[in-house]
Formats: structure tokens, C-alpha cells, sequence
């Protein structure tokens, strides 16, 4: 659903942003997907959608799925979308997936199940890859986020294709973040190796009515309870996703994840942290970005040839690249 933004005139970037906003929040689809296609490509364009879209935002929920390739977390995600459009509420799916760098679009795998909503104008679903983000990924999911929160969608669904580093940042800035596992100790180990049980807010056992589910469970509940854990302990619900079984008790779960945040003022610490984190993010890109620009290509090399070498220390070498830039 993405379409070109062309090279429009940067005189007339911020009149194109705010025309192009005011059709998405009026239901234009298209319009919509072109907001999105320029926050994946960054710039000055993204900027100006950003600048338009942060004052709007602040309301939409966002729910984070991971898991490992296989759990089901596409057909999970599906049969949340069917439960959340019962109660009349508006969703978006995010389906990141950081794989793809060549094609300058994310590989949709098993996603296509979600064609079931292609023509409910409350689902709109989209496929990320980093494309040519300054920041990639960490960057762009946040703003795409901020777009669909800026037109009112109600609820937004991070999905990542794996349990990397990129996706367990993503997923870890939601609100509520969902960790899938299938039945076997060894979905239950990687969950714990991949520094999951840190930021899962809740489990789901997908494929429950395999062999093992029951012994996944008590792996999971043996984990949490080494496991350093706040006010909240993660529930862990089972699931077949495939017939929709123990998906209304997932939705549940979810909710009451959200009330626990709500009390207390939980969820707007939370997201004032997030924001923070994305400010630093931003700089930090931004530093980047202007290093790389300002240092000499040759000197680069052959501090790193130094460095290399040992003949210079990394720190060392930073100050001797850096020299100049602080200017």
C-alpha cells in the first residue's frame, strides 16, 4: 500500500506534509501509506510529517509481538485484529522486519494471512525495512507509530520476524510487549538468551494443543521466578492462533496490563521515558551523521589502521577523529 513521494520543492514541504496529514486523518488510506513511505526514507521531509504529527499524538495504544520464525505470531496477530475489530476499534499493524536491506521493502513471509483485512477500512497493515533511515529501524518504527497515532488509529501492532538485538529494542518500546513461544524447553531457553523475560510483559504459548505445552508453562513460571521482577508478573496465556483459541483470554491479558499501567500514572512515565530514549536517539544519529561527514576519509583510515595495529588505542583514536568536530 506504500506510494512514491516524488522530489517535491523543499519550499513547499511543510504545505505537502500538513495537506497530506489532514487527508489521512479524514480516512484517505493513500495518503497515509505516502506519510509512511516518507518517514522510512528520513530527511527533511520525515522531519516535517514528525513536526505535524507530535502535537496529535498521545492516545493510540501500541502492543509489541515477538517471538522466534515459526511461533505464529502473524496468524497471533491476525486473530487479535478480528478480536479488537469486534469492539469497534481502529488497528494497525507494523510488520518489521530489519532482513531485507536490497529490496528497499520488508519481506512479508507469512503475513499474507493478514490479506483477510485488506478491505476493512479500520485494519491498515504495513511492511517495514530500514530502507534509508538515518537510524534505520530504531528510528522509523517510533515515527511511523507517531504517524498512525496523529490520524487516530486506536490501536497499533509492532510484529517482528525475529528475536535479534533491532527487534527486541522495537518491540521493547511498546506499551505492552507480547513474547511468543511455541511447546519445548528450547523456545523457553532462547526466550531467556535472548533477553526477553526482561521485557515480555506478557507470554503467549502459541500452538498449545501440541505436545509440551503444559512442560513450556512451567519453564516459563520456573524463569520468572529467578527472574527479578516489579509490581507486575508476567502472565502466560496458551493459545492455538490458527482456530482462535484462548485469543479473547490473550486480549484480556493485554487489557489488564494496560489498567495496571494506568494506575498510578505507570503508562505516562513509561511513554515520557520512551520519548526521552527516542530524543537521545535521534542526537546520538545526528552526532552520526555529522562525524562521518566532517571527518577525512584518508585520516579515518589510517587512525583505524592504528587501531588495528595497537599501535593506537580506541579512545585515543575517537579524540584524534573527533578533533575539530567538537568545533
Amino acid at each position: 500500500m506504500s506510494a512514491g513521494d516524488g522530489g517535491a520543492d523543499p519550499a513547499r514541504l511543510p504545505r505537502d506534509a500538513q495537506a497530506l496529514l489532514a487527508r489521512a486523518r479524514d480516512g484517505d488510506r493513500a495518503a497515509l501509506a505516502r506519510l509512511l513511505s516518507i518517514v522510512e526514507r528520513g530527511g527533511a521531509r520525515a522531519h516535517e510529517v514528525g513536526r505535524r504529527c507530535h502535537p496529535l499524538g498521545g492516545r493510540t495504544y501500541t502492543l509489541g509481538m515477538t517471538g522466534a520464525p515459526g511461533a505464529g505470531k502473524s496468524t497471533l496477530t491476525n486473530a487479535l485484529i478480528v478480536e479488537l475489530r469486534r469492539t469497534g476499534r481502529q488497528v494497525a499493524v507494523l510488520a518489521v522486519d530489519p532482513s531485507s536491506p536490497f529490496s528497499g521493502g520488508a519481506i512479508l513471509g507469512d503475513r499474507v494471512r493478514m490479506g483477510d483485512h485488506v478491505l476493512d477500512p479500520g485494519v491498515f497493515i504495513r511492511s517495514m525495512a530500514t530502507r534509508g533511515h538515518l537510524g534505520g529501524l530504531a528510528l522509523a518504527t517510533p515515527e511511523a507509530v507517531r504517524v498512525l497515532d496523529a490520524v487516530g488509529v486506536d490501536w497499533v501492532v509492532v510484529e517482528t520476524v525475529g528475536v535479534g538485538q533491532v527487534e527486541v529494542e522495537i518491540v521493547g518500546a511498546a506499551d505492552t510487549t507480547v513474547v511468543v513461544v511455541n511447546p519445548g524447553w528450547g523456545d523457553a531457553v532462547q526466550a531467556n538468551k535472548a533477553g526477553l523475560m526482561e521485557i515480555a510483559d506478557l507470554f503467549v504459548v502459541n500452538k498449545a494443543d501440541r505436545d509440551g505445552a503444559k512442560e513450556t508453562v512451567r519453564d516459563l513460571e520456573q524463569m520468572l521466578d529467578l527472574t527479578e521482577l516489579g509490581d507486575w508478573r508476567p502472565p502466560i496465556v496458551c493459545t492455538v492462533a490458527t482456530t482462535g483459541e484462548g485469543v479473547k483470554e490473550l486480549l484480556a491479558a493485554v487489557e489488564r496490563h494496560r489498567a495496571f499501567l494506568e494506575t498510578g500514572g505507570r503508562l505516562a512515565a513509561k511513554r515520557a521515558e520512551r520519548l526521552r530514549d527516542e530524543l537521545r536517539a535521534v542526537v546520538a544519529a545526528r552526532l552520526r551523521a555529522r562525524a562521518d561527514a566532517l571527518v577525512d576519509d584518508r585520516e579515518r583510515a589510517e587512525v583505524e589502521a592504528a587501531v588495528v595495529d595497537r599501535r593506537l588505542d580506541p579512545w585515543t583514536a575517537a579524540d584524534r577523529l573527533l578533533t575539530g568536530v567538537d568545533a
